[in-house]
């Protein structure tokens, strides 16, 4: 007999609530739910439980929770000595909020190994867009000579950061934006920064590895509370020779 909660469950598209997480993490690798749509409301019930999109364009809407789950805790931010070195010697601008659509879009056209196209396709890009303007997503930018050259977008709830992804078109570009964001963001309140899934490049920054049940915990806790000050836009930093 087959065992059903191998299924993916269907949203039904008028309710926001999703099925059990424990169940698609135990049965489906962290599949929790198929369908649905990608309106500002039903993303933030999502993300506010750990739950994110991801799926190729013409694919069904699949939403995920994964287990082990990578997170990197502001304060524990690491920054190598060759990449410090960079930070302090280069000329750049780092801003926040000034080009978000110019990130994503240069994040979905950014080419990944192994990957033949990217999960940031035209949908993708509005969805994220809605949450901008909502005021719950934000990029964090490397500009030089008024150039865009890098950064990273993600989704703000509380005082919890969903990083999404990142690009960068010359050396460092995304590093130094990430490191400024992150000393900015732990300046603002936030406790936990979700990275999603794991790679050694994160990994190099500091993030690690916790079982869902514990970032449950931390979600539940960080993302009810406000911030220490907005996210607004504008110059985050300068460094001029």
């Amino acid at each position: 007999m087959i065992d059903k909660r191998i299924f993916p469950p269907l949203l039904d598209e008028n309710r926001l609530d999703f099925p059990d997480i424990d169940e698609a993490i135990t049965y489906r690798d962290g599949l929790v739910a198929i369908g649905g749509d990608l309106s500002y409301e039903r993303l933030l019930v999502a993300y506010s439980l750990g739950i994110f999109p991801w799926y190729n364009k013409k694919d069904p809407i699949c939403w995920w929770a994964l287990s082990p789950r990578m997170v990197l805790y502001p304060q524990e931010l690491y920054v190598g000595r060759s990449l410090k070195k960079s930070i302090r010697s280069q000329s750049y601008c780092v801003k926040v909020n000034c080009a978000f659509e110019q990130v994503v879009a240069c994040c979905a056209q950014k080419k990944r190994k192994g990957q033949n196209g990217t999960w940031i396709h035209a949908e993708m890009e509005d969805a994220y867009r809605q949450m901008y303007l909502h005021g719950n997503a934000h990029s964090f930018e490397y500009w030089q000579n008024d150039q865009l050259l890098g950064g990273l977008y993600g989704v703000q709830i509380g005082r919890v950061f969903f990083g999404e992804s990142m690009f960068a078109l010359v050396d460092n570009a995304s590093k130094i934006a990430f490191v400024h964001a992150v000393d900015f963001l732990r300046n603002s309140g936030v406790a936990l920064i979700d990275c999603q899934m794991y790679t050694d490049h994160l990994a190099r920054f500091g993030a690690s590895e916790i079982e869902f049940s514990v970032f449950k915990q931390q979600l539940a806790i960080n993302s009810v509370l406000p911030l220490l000050q907005p996210i607004t836009s504008g110059i985050l930093y300068e460094n001029i020779h």
